[in-house]
């Protein structure tokens, strides 16, 4: 049975602060989700085999295929300033 002091010690575990009034609305929430838990516990899975999907599973993405890519100098044309055929950006490390 779910009692404003299980959720209160429920809230502790889990580093939450509940008022007595929100312990109160949690505790009829808490034993709502239980009760139906309880419902899911008492269906026969016996012939339902573990990991079966109710539908098929397929592979959306496409095989991958070589592509004409732009050229080391088309990509470098991209960037705002260039240093020994490499992007220069601001030092980000150190001074």
């Amino acid at each position: 049975m779910i009692d404003k002091e299980l959720v209160h010690r429920i809230a502790k575990l889990a580093r939450l602060k509940l008022t007595d009034e929100e312990a109160q609305n949690f505790t009829g929430q808490l034993g709502s989700i239980l009760e139906y838990i309880e419902q899911l516990n008492k269906v026969d899975t016996s012939e339902i085999e573990p990991t079966n999907f109710m539908a098929p599973l397929h592979d959306p993405l496409r095989d991958d295929t070589v592509v004409p890519s732009l050229s080391h100098e088309q990509i470098l044309q991209n960037g705002p300033s260039v240093k020994k055929d490499h992007f220069a950006i601001p030092k980000v490390i150190g001074g």
